[in-house]
C-alpha cells in the first residue's frame, strides 16, 4: 500500500510538472511574440577587445531581423552624460531612438568622461569627447550627419567639443563650397541639451538647493575646488592666465576655438529644462533665459501626449531685449552669456514633474537615467525622439 501511495504521489508530481512546463512555454511564446517586431541591438566596446566592462561606452544600431545584415545609418547621434555619470545613463533614450529610426541612426553613448573623470574640467572633457567622436566616425564610414544630446554637465562638454570639431568649407572626403560648415566632417543637425547649466551655477539662484541664500552661494563658490576644475568652471571662479571664465569664453569665437560658429552650424538648438524640483540646475540657466522671461504659471499647461511637457517656445536668433549703452558697461557674466547664446535660435521645452512620485528626482528623471526609478521622464524622451530631425 505504501508503495502504491508513493507511486501515485510520483505520478501527481509529474503531472504538475508537465502543466507547469506547458504554462511556461505558452508564456515564453507570448513574450517572444511581443518582442518579435522590435529591432535587435548590437553593442560595440570602444575599448580593447579584452575589456568586458558593461559600463564602457557603446554604439547602438539596428540590424535586419531576417538577414542579420547591419544597416548603414547616415546619422550619428552622440549622447553625453553629466557629472559622475556614465554611458549607461543614456541606455533608455538610445533604445527609443533606435526603435523609432532603426535604419537612419547609430547612437553612440560616450564614456570618455565618466565617474570621477567629470571633475577634470569642461575643457579637458571637451577635448576627450572630440577625440572620441573622431574615432567613432572612423568606425562608421556611412555616416553623413551628426547630432549631440547632452544631459546636465554633458551639454557643456558637448558645446566645447563641437567648437574643437568645427570645420568650415571642408569635409572628410572632398572640398565643399566656401561657407559650408561641418562638425568633424559631418553635417550638423540637432544640438539638444537637458537640464544643462548653460549660464553656470554662480548666484542668481541658479542652484535651487541653496534656496537663494547668498551666503550659501558664496560658500559653495569658495569650495568649488571640491569638484576639481569642473567646479571652478561651473561657479565661474576660474581665471586661467588672466582670461575670462571658460563658460564666458564659450559664448564667443576665440582665436583657437570657434565655439559660437560651431553652435550656429546646427540646424536645431533645443533646451529641455525642469520648471520645478531640480535641486541642482535652475530653470533659468537650463533654459537660457533671464528670470523675468520665464513663463508665468498661468501659461503652463500639460500636453495630452507628453504629460510632463508644460510649455514650448521657439525663439529666433537675436530676440533678446534691447539694452542701453550704459547697461553694456555694467552687465554681469550671466547677462553676457545669455546675449551670446541667444545669437542662435532655441527651442525651449519646459518640463514639470509636479504631482509625480519621482518629482524630487527631477534632475535625473528628465533623462530617465535608471528606468525603474526615473520612468516618469519617458514622455520627455519620447518628445525628444518624435521631434528629432533625421
Amino acid at each position: 500500500m505504501a508503495s502504491l501511495e508513493s507511486e501515485a504521489g510520483s505520478v501527481a508530481v509529474s503531472s504538475n510538472e508537465i502543466k507547469n512546463r506547458a504554462t511556461k512555454t505558452r508564456k515564453n511564446k507570448t513574450k517572444n511574440a511581443a518582442f518579435r517586431y522590435l529591432p535587435k541591438f548590437r553593442c560595440f566596446s570602444l575599448k580593447s577587445e579584452t575589456t568586458t566592462d558593461a559600463m564602457g561606452s557603446f554604439d547602438m544600431e539596428a540590424e535586419d531581423d531576417e538577414t542579420g545584415r547591419k544597416m548603414n545609418p547616415a546619422h550619428l547621434v552622440i549622447m553625453v552624460n553629466g557629472l559622475v555619470g556614465s554611458a549607461e545613463d543614456w541606455r533608455f533614450a538610445a533604445t527609443q531612438f533606435l526603435k523609432r529610426y532603426p535604419e537612419d541612426v547609430v547612437v553612440h553613448c560616450s564614456e570618455c568622461n565618466c565617474s570621477m573623470l567629470t571633475f577634470d574640467g569642461v575643457d579637458v572633457m571637451g577635448e576627450r569627447l572630440a577625440e572620441e567622436v573622431r574615432s567613432v566616425i572612423k568606425r562608421h564610414r556611412s555616416v553623413q550627419k551628426i547630432s549631440f544630446v547632452g544631459h546636465s554637465l554633458g551639454g557643456l562638454i558637448a558645446r566645447y567639443a563641437i567648437g574643437r570639431l568645427y570645420e568650415r568649407g571642408t569635409t572628410r572626403e572632398v572640398s565643399q563650397e566656401i561657407g559650408e560648415c561641418r562638425i568633424a566632417g559631418l553635417e550638423p543637425v540637432n544640438f539638444i541639451t537637458s537640464a544643462t547649466p548653460h549660464l553656470g551655477t554662480w548666484g542668481h539662484k541658479q542652484v535651487p538647493v541653496f534656496c537663494g541664500f547668498q551666503i550659501l552661494e558664496k560658500t559653495a563658490a569658495r569650495i568649488s575646488w571640491c569638484l576639481g576644475r569642473t567646479g571652478r568652471h561651473l561657479f565661474l571662479t576660474d581665471r586661467d592666465k588672466g582670461k575670462p571664465p571658460l563658460l564666458l569664453q564659450m559664448v564667443y569665437d576665440t582665436e583657437d576655438i570657434k565655439f559660437l560658429s560651431a553652435l550656429k552650424s546646427f540646424r536645431r538648438h533645443v533646451a529641455y529644462a525642469n520648471v520645478h524640483y531640480d535641486h541642482l540646475v535652475g530653470w533659468s540657466t537650463s533654459s537660457i533665459r533671464r528670470k523675468k522671461e520665464l513663463p508665468k504659471s498661468k501659461h503652463l499647461s500639460r500636453d495630452d501626449k507628453y504629460p510632463h511637457i508644460v510649455h514650448e517656445m521657439i525663439d529666433t536668433a537675436g530676440t533678446q531685449e534691447e539694452v542701453s549703452a550704459e547697461d553694456d558697461v555694467n552687465i554681469d557674466f550671466e547677462e553676457e552669456m545669455i546675449r551670446g547664446l541667444t545669437k542662435v535660435s532655441w527651442e525651449r521645452i519646459d518640463v514639470s514633474f509636479s504631482g509625480s512620485r519621482q518629482k524630487y528626482l527631477a534632475h535625473s528623471t528628465i533623462q530617465v537615467k535608471t528606468y525603474c526609478i526615473h520612468s516618469d521622464g519617458a514622455d520627455v524622451i519620447q518628445h525628444m525622439v518624435d521631434n528629432f530631425h533625421v
